[in-house]
């Protein structure tokens, strides 16, 4: 929990320090830091689920691939 933590800590400061260079705007570093890690946390929760249905699939070829099959 302390790595993720101190990476959430990285995170904020580079989004806050890229934008802050771009603009020159305290406020604005500092809304985009804090709502780009929100949404960024969003997109990860759908990249994953996309990521998993799609392991479940190549799963379920292989089983088909590998399976002998049984003729009656």
């Amino acid at each position: 929990m302390t790595k993720t933590m101190s990476f959430a800590v990285v995170h904020v400061t580079i989004a806050f320090a890229v934008v802050y260079a771009l603009t020159g705007s305290l406020l604005l570093g500092g809304t985009v830091a804090l709502i780009e890690p929100a949404i960024n946390t969003v997109g990860y929760h759908f990249h994953e689920k996309i990521w998993q249905r799609i392991e479940r699939r190549r799963s379920q070829r292989r089983t088909a691939v590998s399976s002998p099959i049984i003729s009656a």
